[in-house]
């Protein structure tokens, strides 16, 4: 197991940017990621700064220190849980003499490992060679030091020894691999449509829960483990709403994080879409967890720079069976509204959970008159499937209805007939 120190530092002078997490609970998250790739914590330093130096981003006498604490616990690696400029990096490992992490490297270290599906391999790929080829510049930095240990699962063996040349024409190779792979995911979309399901998006902050809840709202499998980023590649599943018996596609997304670094947004923009295209979206907290609240603000960073802070919402407090405190959850139905309460592990509140989403969608409904001809039963079918119907009457030639239907299923049927 690889020997690990962790440095937090705690950047001072940007003080019109407000930050509620304290140095001890950005260091306890960073040990947490450390956790999901089986690094061994054997030190750490807790850093107040103004400004970053833009040699080695610590001081003099910090870097002394972590030495020192290098030597005394024998370390393998150092961590920042702070962005490092290429050149911090490189001289830091200079002169402290061992690797040295940031916190975007160890991110994509922990996507590396829990990329499945080919899109979500190339988009890891890309991501890490981008952030790499700026660090191949200097004396003695190569990508040999990708042989092995926690911030090394990349591009691959075969690849070490290639240049800088050789990694853009690679960049290139998966910029255009992410292409094709978008035309088949907006086929997918279209097909989606045409199909007239809504889509529904679960998000939240990583290990808050999601796939769990995924699996009781769908009775699906999706494979549950208790680490962060577990879901990388996004799970579509369908589901029934109990009361109108509509059928919606539910899908599950990778989690968010603390100062998720933009990069790597807009990296895996692929992997978000599934939220940038839900006609709503159900933002799952873990109400377990000390830092609730700060989890949603991390939550509503990344919906902001998706920009679908105006699609509908639904809260799902999370875990609620572990928790200690009931009257915690009263204080924040009285933030977060509308809510429900449930435990995804105990299949409690599923069913007031989706009667919730389902009001949700069919508040952005329409009621429509629908004639349909005897050859045209398929449209009825969808009919009762997506909406409510609350008049029938029969025609020589057909049937006259009048249905509520979410708006943009019935703009689709109302073009077909």
């Amino acid at each position: 197991m690889e020997k690990i120190i962790t440095v937090t530092v705690n950047i001072t002078e940007n003080r019109h940017i407000v930050d509620d997490w304290s140095l001890a609970q950005s260091s306890q998250e960073l040990a947490l990621l450390i956790g999901t790739v089986k690094g061994q914590i054997v030190g750490q330093m807790l850093v107040n700064r103004k400004s970053p130096t833009p040699y080695s981003y610590l001081g003099k006498g910090k870097i002394e220190e972590l030495s020192e604490l290098v030597k005394e616990s024998k370390a393998q690696t150092v961590i920042f849980n702070n962005d490092l400029t290429p050149t911090q990096q490189r001289n830091l490992e200079q002169i402290i003499g061992i690797k040295i992490i940031d916190r975007t490297q160890l991110i994509l270290d922990i996507f590396a490992q829990h990329a499945r599906s080919s899109e979500g391999k190339v988009q890891v790929e890309l991501a890490q060679l981008q952030y790499l080829l700026p660090r191949l510049s200097g004396k003695g930095v190569v990508l040999s030091r990708l042989g092995g240990g926690i911030g090394t699962r990349g591009p691959g063996e075969q690849k070490l020894e290639i240049d800088r040349r050789r990694i853009r024409t690679r960049i290139d190779r998966l910029k255009k691999e992410i292409q094709i792979l978008s035309k088949r995911r907006l086929q997918l979309r279209k097909r989606r449509l045409d199909n007239s399901l809504s889509t529904v998006a679960l998000v939240g902050y990583t290990n808050a829960g999601k796939s769990t809840l995924l699996n009781a709202l769908a009775g699906a499998s999706v494979k549950i483990k208790n680490e962060m980023f577990s879901t990388l590649d996004p799970v579509t599943k369908q589901v029934a709403l109990p009361g109108c018996k509509l059928k919606i596609l539910l899908s599950d997304t990778v989690g968010f994080l603390h100062k998720l670094p933009h990069d790597l947004i807009e990296a895996f923009q692929a992997t978000l879409e599934a939220v940038k295209d839900a006609q709503l979206i159900v933002v799952v907290l873990d109400v377990s967890d000390d830092l609730v609240y700060q989890h949603n603000d991390a939550i509503w960073e990344v919906l902001g720079q998706l920009k679908v802070q105006d699609t509908p919402i639904v809260y799902a407090f999370n875990k609620i069976d572990i928790i200690d405190n009931p009257s915690l959850i009263e204080r924040l139905k009285r933030r977060f509204n509308p809510c429900v309460a449930v435990s995804a592990k105990n299949n409690l509140n599923m069913g007031k959970l989706l009667k919730v989403i389902e009001d949700l969608l069919f508040s952005e409904s329409t009621i429509s008159e629908f004639y349909i001809k005897h050859n045209q039963m398929n449209i009825l079918n969808t009919i009762y499937e997506q909406g409510k119907v609350l008049n029938f009457e029969h025609l020589p030639d057909g049937i006259s209805l009048k249905v509520r239907l979410p708006v943009q299923i019935a703009k689709k049927l109302l073009t077909e007939i």
